[in-house]
């Protein structure tokens, strides 16, 4: 089959394109960015196209001859720009998409990548698909209206499924996880507040099968899904596993929490005249508050998900990769 990964240059776009390559499809990625690897997707077969969701002539064109769409392209980690560059993106990007995707007779799947995020900080400790609907920030909330094109589009004959992942790592992540462990990486670490926040990883290679069991799955109205790795644990237990996956014993000292609020709002406000990306800011401090914790129950029953690679070895393959590439150097 032939399909269409929107983002597929990115982290999480790369590892699905790679899968697909894999299992002998053709694959188009649609992303306004080479990343980190652009050249070698290329080379493994992957027809690359540089550009945006919000271009309907580069949709168009990226979508001739699919049968599915995995849609991961997102404004995601975007600061000190507009509110109104997350919504074109998320929001009235996905609608373009939709809009030419439901011209295509016989598509046999839309799949959307959400997060775990439209719940924001959970009140109820373990979440699922029912717990209230609340982001904490406009990215959040622009995925949620996200979703929202996409059943209004299912509505009208668009065979649909939404995910929902919580924390994604990984090889070649070069976010959250990488700051992690460079923080790690000496066997000391500075927390903020106690550390017995919640958290929910989820392995890119078992977030990647996830993306291809929905694609399979009979499962077309809409439905979304929660993918996470098996459990989810403190952020004190967090830090003590990738320091165990570096060969380090780690000592953590703590500190209290909102000093290092305040001082990310205070460094947003002085990198915003200048339009620059603030080295501190407040969604990234955000992880040592906000309780992340759901069951995946229902992906397991509905759509048959088992992660596969435990979280002790996505922790080790993910710092050997950082080694070998010299990231933690």
């Amino acid at each position: 089959m032939k399909f269409l990964v929107t983002g597929g240059a990115g982290f999480t776009g790369s590892n699905l394109v790679r899968l697909l390559l894999n299992k002998g499809h053709q694959v188009v990625s649609l992303d306004n960015q080479e990343g980190l690897f652009y050249k070698e997707l290329s080379r493994l077969g992957a027809n690359m196209i540089l550009d945006s969701v919000t271009d309907r002539d580069a949709v168009k064109k990226s979508l001739e001859g699919v049968d599915g769409v995995f849609h991961l392209a997102a404004a995601f980690r975007k600061i000190n720009v507009p509110d109104q560059y997350y919504w074109d993106v998320n929001v009235e990007g996905t609608r373009i998409l939709c809009e030419e995707a439901l011209k295509i007779p016989g598509l046999k799947k839309f799949v959307y990548c959400s997060t775990q995020g439209v719940h924001g900080g959970l009140e109820h400790i373990p979440g699922d698909e029912n717990s209230p609907i609340k982001p904490d920030d406009y990215y959040q909330e622009t995925k949620y209206e996200g979703e929202k094109v996409v059943l209004e589009f299912v509505a009208k004959g668009l065979k649909s499924i939404v995910l929902r992942p919580m924390g994604i790592y990984g090889p070649g992540d070069p976010g959250r996880f990488l700051h992690l462990y460079r923080l790690c990486k000496k066997g000391r670490f500075f927390m903020f507040g106690n550390g017995l926040t919640l958290y929910h990883p989820v392995y890119v290679e078992n977030l990647c099968e996830s993306f291809w069991i929905a694609f399979e799955s009979p499962k077309q109205k809409g439905e979304h899904y929660l993918i996470g790795n098996e459990n989810y644990m403190t952020l004190n237990e967090l830090v003590h596993k990738v320091g165990e996956s570096l060969g380090v014993k780690m000592r953590i000292l703590y500190f209290p929490f909102s000093p290092l609020y305040g001082l990310a709002a205070l460094c947003e406000l002085l990198c915003k005249p200048f339009k620059i990306a603030p080295p501190l800011f407040r969604r990234r401090v955000n992880w040592y508050q906000k309780n992340r914790a759901f069951k995946i129950d229902k992906a397991r029953k509905e759509l048959g998900y088992a992660p596969k690679v435990s979280l002790e070895e996505g922790l080790k393959r993910t710092a050997q990769w950082y080694l070998k590439n010299g990231y933690l150097s």
